[in-house]
């Protein structure tokens, strides 16, 4: 693993943890998957894990960490979950709490770090194929939006879907599905095309998290599953404590785009 790792990771890791970069990593190391983080107690993470399992649009599953260890030993052994992510937020009994740049002082033993698949992953593909990512294009966060359509739940954890958007032409928006489609492991194809209200989101101009992007005469919206779900599901069920990343901010992995995609 450690020889795939590129000289423009290594520099935007190093950069990460040193708190020089602290912004979003859309279009950051190419190449390079990237991942959402859900960091919890020991005791919630059976449940937590069980809430990915039945809902895998949102929360695909990439790695889980040993309790306490925050190595993420298969994606990036050289790695540290507590400072290599650009800004993290903290979650306590349901209220979200202070946004850092260092997890340090808050880590404990029996804390255990889920790494989830992020679109990010995709959007090489699509720019390689001619479908534009508008966020990328405008220089902006991602646009997310929590909707109307509830998770699965699992024990103590349940909550809304949350989906981030891309704009693009009807033709582009075919494409896109069949390209992403193969991504199963990052959120995989579109859960939703066209009609915002549909899913429950009344203003594209006003994400829950993220930032607007421009959507264009002839576009429509495409909606993919976002790996922020859990974020909304930490407001809804109120664990106690629950460790993420700030949307948009993802931990970038050693392993390669490719590896996430079936051809």
């Amino acid at each position: 693993m450690e020889q795939r790792v590129s000289l423009e990771l290594r520099r935007l890791r190093e950069s990460i943890r040193c708190g020089e970069w602290a912004e979003p990593t859309a279009g950051l190391a190419p190449g390079h998957t990237q991942a959402n983080l859900v960091v919890l107690p020991e005791s919630h993470a059976y449940e937590f894990l069980l809430f990915c399992t039945r809902n895998p649009k949102p929360c695909p599953v990439l790695e889980v960490c040993d309790a306490g260890d925050p190595v993420p030993r298969d994606l990036a052994p050289g790695a540290d979950l507590r400072t290599d992510v650009p800004r993290y937020r903290v979650y306590r009994d349901g209220h979200l709490g202070e946004e850092v740049t260092d997890v340090r002082a808050l880590w404990s033993d029996d804390l255990v770090a889920f790494l989830i698949g992020c679109s990010f992953t995709f959007e090489r593909a699509l720019l390689q194929s001619g479908v534009p990512v508008r966020h990328v294009e405008e220089g902006r966060n991602v646009p997310m939006y929590r909707t109307s359509v509830p998770c699965r739940p699992a024990g103590r954890f349940s909550g809304p879907l949350v989906v981030s958007m891309r704009p693009m032409a009807p033709a582009e928006a075919i494409r896109a599905t069949q390209i992403t489609s193969r991504f199963a492991r990052v959120h995989g194809a579109p859960v939703h095309v066209g009609d915002p209200e549909a899913i429950g989101v009344s203003d594209l101009d006003e994400p829950d998290y993220g930032d607007p992007v421009t959507v264009k005469p002839g576009e429509v919206p495409v909606f993919w599953a976002c790996g922020v779900t859990p974020q909304a599901v930490a407001v809804a069920s109120g664990p106690p404590l629950m460790i993420t990343h700030a949307p948009g901010h993802m931990f970038v992995t050693d392993a390669l785009e490719d590896e996430q995609a079936v051809l």
